[in-house]
C-alpha cells in the first residue's frame, strides 16, 4: 500500500506541475478557441477550400516522399513534368512526420485539422515559456501566450497554416535563453547555464525553418542579430575587464553544433527555392506586389471579419482597406493597453522597456511595408534589396507576429508587478484575491481571440480519380479547383499536370493551351508527346470553362479509350504505334 500511495503522490505532483498544467491547458484552449475544427475533422476545413487543401496536400506529400523516395522529395507529383515543384510555396516540411500515418484525401484533411489545432497550442506554450524564462510571472506569461496564439489578426490567416505556425519561434528563443542562463529580469547567471537546452533551442529553430521561409526567414535574421549582439557584448566585457570572459566548453560545443546545424538546414531548404527562381523568373517577388499587400497604419487597429468581438464593429473600417486579408492586423486592444501600462510600471528595467518599445516600433514599420518609407531608404524595400532571400517575402503585414510577441513581453512585465511572492503579499486572503484578479486580463485577451471562422465542406474525391494511373491531366485545368486536384492526388500520388502556385510554369500553360480543344487530334497528339497518359474530365466542374461541352465531343479515330466512371470521364491515351 505504501508503494501505491507513493505512486499516487508522484502522479499528483506531476499532474499539478506548472508545465503539465500549461501544456494540457493550452491543448484544451486550442480545441475550444478553434472550434468547430474538431467537430468534423474529416469533412470540413477552416476558412475555405483554397490554401488549406493545398497545405493538406503539402503535409501529405512530405510524409509520402520521406517514406518512399526521400531523394525525390522536392520533385512532387504535381505540375508534371516540372521538377522542384514542392518548392513552389512554403512546404510545411517540418510536419512530414505526421504524414507517416494515414493515406488518401480524408487522412490528409484530418491531419490538417489536427495540426491546425496543435499550432495554436504550441504558440501559447512557446510564448508562455519565453516570458517565464525572461522573468515574468505566471499570469503575465499566460497573457503573452494567449496573445501570441490568439491575437485577432491571426484569424485572418486561418487559411494559412504556415503563418499560424509560429510557436517554434518563441519556444526556440525560450530554450536558447535558458540554455545560456539568461533572463531579462536577472541578466546572465553562469550557474544557470544549461548546454542541453541551448542545443534543443537550435534544433527547434531549425525545425521552424522547415515549416517555411515566410515566417522562418525573418526569424533567422533575428537570430543572426541576437548572435551579433551577444558577440558585441562579449567583446565589450573583455575590453572592460581586460580578461576574456569564460565560456563553458559544453555550451560552446552546443552552440557550435547548433549554429552549424541551423545554417545547414537553412541552406538545404533554400537550395530548391533558388533553383525554382532560376528556372521560373516569373516566380520572383516584385516591389509592386509588396506595395499591393502593404497595410496602412490604421490596419493595425482593425480586426478581420472572423473576429467574434470586433468583426462586425470594424466592418466599415475594413471596407477602406485594399486587401483586408493581409491588412487587418490588430494585435488586440487589451494587449495594447496592457503593454502601454508596461511602459510605465513593470518588473523590467527602464532601459529594457525602452528597448522593447523600440522593437515594437521597428516591427510595426517593417510590417507596414511600403506604407512606411515608400520606395526609399530605410524601409522594407531596403531589406529586399540588400538581405538575401528577403525579396521572397511579399506580405509584410505578417511581421506583426513580432509586434505581438514584444507587446506580450511588455504586458507580462506589467502584470508581474502584481504577482507578489507569499512573503511580500502578506495575508493568504489577499494573495488569493490578487491571483483571482490576475486571471481577468488573460480572459479578456482570450475573448478577443474567439473566432467566427467558417468551416466549409471539403470537396469529395471524384470516383473517376480513385486509383487513376499517371501522368494524368484533370480537366478543367486552372483556378482553385487545382488545389482540390492536388488534395485528391494524395490517393497514390500519381504524377499530375494540375497544380496552382503564385506563377504558372510555361509547360503547364502550353499544356493548358493545347488541351483547350480536347479531345481532338492536335490535343491528343500534344498530350501524348508531353508524356500524359490519362485525362480525367469532370463535367460537373466544367461549366463556364473551355471544357463545358468536352463530354459530348467525339473520340472516333483518335486512338484513345473513353470510359464513364460515376460522374466523370476517363480518357486513356494509348501510345502511338
Amino acid at each position: 500500500m505504501d508503494g501505491v500511495r507513493r505512486a499516487v503522490r508522484a502522479l499528483w505532483r506531476v499532474a499539478r506541475h506548472e508545465w503539465t498544467v500549461v501544456v494540457l491547458g493550452s491543448l484544451a484552449l486550442a480545441a475550444a478557441l478553434t472550434w468547430p475544427t474538431l467537430r468534423d475533422p474529416a469533412g470540413t476545413i477552416p476558412q475555405d477550400t483554397g490554401d488549406p487543401t493545398l497545405q493538406a496536400w503539402q503535409v501529405a506529400w512530405g510524409g509520402y516522399a520521406l517514406r518512399t523516395d526521400p531523394a525525390h522529395l522536392w520533385h512532387s507529383n504535381t505540375f508534371f513534368p516540372e521538377p522542384y515543384t514542392y518548392a513552389y510555396s512554403d512546404t510545411l516540411l517540418g510536419y512530414a512526420p505526421f504524414a507517416l500515418v494515414g493515406e488518401g484525401p480524408v487522412a490528409a484533411v484530418v491531419r490538417y485539422n489536427l495540426l491546425y489545432v496543435l499550432v495554436h497550442a504550441l504558440a501559447f506554450v512557446g510564448a508562455y515559456a519565453l516570458s517565464r524564462q525572461l522573468g515574468a510571472g505566471r499570469a503575465g506569461s499566460a497573457v503573452a501566450g494567449a496573445a501570441f496564439a490568439y491575437a485577432p489578426w491571426k484569424l485572418a490567416q486561418a487559411g494559412h497554416l504556415h503563418v499560424l505556425s509560429v510557436g517554434g519561434v518563441a519556444l526556440a528563443l525560450a530554450m536558447l535563453a535558458r540554455g545560456h542562463g539568461w533572463s531579462l529580469r536577472h541578466g546572465h547567471r553562469p550557474d544557470r547555464v544549461r548546454p542541453g537546452w541551448a542545443a534543443a533551442g537550435w534544433a527547434v529553430a531549425a525545425w521552424q525553418i522547415t515549416l517555411g521561409f515566410g515566417i522562418g526567414l525573418p526569424f533567422a535574421y533575428v537570430l543572426v542579430g541576437l548572435c551579433i549582439a551577444v558577440a558585441v557584448a562579449y567583446g565589450v566585457t573583455w575590453r572592460r575587464r581586460r580578461t576574456r570572459p569564460a565560456v563553458p566548453r559544453r555550451l560552446f560545443l552546443a552552440d557550435l553544433a547548433g549554429v552549424t546545424g541551423f545554417a545547414g538546414v537553412t541552406l538545404l531548404m533554400a537550395a530548391p527555392y533558388l533553383e525554382v527562381v532560376a528556372r521560373h523568373p516569373a516566380g520572383r517577388r516584385t516591389a509592386a506586389q509588396v506595395d499591393m499587400f502593404s497595410p496602412p497604419a490604421r490596419g493595425f487597429l482593425i480586426a478581420p471579419p472572423e473576429s467574434w468581438l470586433w468583426g462586425e464593429r470594424h466592418g466599415a473600417a475594413r471596407a477602406t482597406l485594399g486587401f483586408p486579408g493581409e491588412m487587418t492586423l490588430l494585435p488586440g486592444v487589451v494587449l495594447i493597453a496592457l503593454a502601454a501600462a508596461g511602459l510605465v510600471f513593470s518588473v523590467w528595467r527602464l532601459r529594457q522597456r525602452i528597448a522593447l518599445a523600440v522593437g515594437v516600433l521597428v516591427s510595426l514599420a517593417l510590417a507596414a511595408g511600403t506604407s512606411f518609407g515608400g520606395d526609399g531608404d530605410p524601409g522594407y524595400l531596403t531589406l529586399m534589396r540588400h538581405l538575401p532571400g528577403w525579396d521572397a517575402l511579399r506580405t509584410p503585414g505578417r511581421l506583426v507576429l513580432w509586434t505581438t510577441l514584444l507587446l506580450g513581453v511588455l504586458a507580462a512585465g506589467a502584470l508581474t508587478v502584481q504577482e507578489r511572492s507569499p512573503a511580500e503579499a502578506g495575508r493568504g486572503d489577499w494573495r488569493r484575491w490578487t491571483r483571482l484578479a490576475l486571471v481577468l486580463p488573460v480572459l479578456l485577451v482570450l475573448a478577443e481571440g474567439v473566432n467566427r471562422t467558417p468551416h466549409v465542406p471539403v470537396p469529395a474525391q471524384p470516383a473517376a480519380l480513385r486509383g487513376v494511373a499517371g501522368p494524368v491531366l484533370v480537366l478543367p485545368l486552372g483556378g482553385i479547383r487545382d488545389y482540390h486536384v492536388m488534395l485528391w492526388s494524395t490517393d497514390g500520388f500519381p504524377r499530375t499536370v494540375n497544380g496552382l502556385a503564385s506563377f504558372t510554369p510555361e509547360s503547364q500553360q502550353r499544356i493548358r493551351d493545347a488541351a483547350t480543344s480536347f479531345p481532338d487530334a492536335p490535343s491528343v497528339a500534344y498530350l501524348r508527346a508531353a508524356g500524359v497518359r490519362t485525362v480525367v474530365l469532370l463535367p460537373g466542374y466544367a461549366a463556364g470553362t473551355p471544357w463545358e461541352d468536352a463530354a459530348a465531343r467525339p473520340v472516333d479515330g483518335l486512338g484513345i479509350h473513353r470510359e464513364q466512371v460515376a460522374d466523370g470521364l476517363v480518357y486513356r491515351l494509348a501510345p502511338t504505334s
